[in-house]
């Protein structure tokens, strides 16, 4: 059976929901598959993985710190494998739903291919995937700062909360799309 491990880093739970859509969708096409958060667990080999998908939030343009050093320290296996890489991006969720291609590429560019250049790997697939907009993980100080009050009148203004005070940009379709369509790769 085809081994699978998405390794993944969150700051306010997208990252780690969209790999579990992602996990559910692998093992619906027949793939066995491994889903590990690196804050809380230290992978110490990749060896028996025949895809490994590293996941991200991003905030402030960068990745979460824990797949960006699994990345480092696997750098030379990764270089051999069947990779993918995806971030979840609030911003991203914008240009997505906006239908805006330019700022599309630019996300794509700087997020995805900037990282994967930087640890010279050849991805099967690139996912930018929206985020979540989590106000009650926000400090009551930090609400109140403009450029955070003003994303926020946005983003009542474009959809409803899921949940009081978090809005769900994600398109769960489109994950589950790219899921499948990564599967399909790796088992052709």
């Amino acid at each position: 059976m085809t081994k699978a491990l998405i390794v993944y880093g969150t700051r306010y739970g997208a990252t780690a929901s969209t790999s579990a859509e992602i996990a559910n969708t692998f093992r619906q096409q027949g793939l066995e598959v491994r889903v590990v958060d690196a804050k809380q667990e230290r992978i110490s080999e990749i060896d028996e993985y025949d895809l490994v998908i590293v996941g991200s939030g991003i905030e402030r343009d960068m990745w979460t710190s824990e797949p960006e050093e699994f990345l480092k320290t696997f750098q030379e296996e990764l270089a051999k494998k069947k990779v993918a890489l995806f971030v979840s991006c609030g911003h991203g969720s914008q240009a997505l739903n906006e239908g805006k291609p330019d700022v599309i590429a630019k996300f794509r560019g700087v997020y995805l291919e900037e990282k994967a250049a930087k640890y010279n790997l050849q991805p099967l697939a690139l996912g930018l995937f929206g985020g979540i907009y989590d106000y009650n993980k926000i400090s009551r100080f930090m609400q109140m700062a403009p450029p955070v009050q003003a994303t926020r009148r946005k983003l009542e203004a474009a959809c409803k909360e899921t949940q009081p005070g978090i809005y769900d940009l994600r398109d769960l379709d489109a994950i589950r799309i790219w899921a499948k369509e990564l599967s399909q790769k790796v088992l052709s």
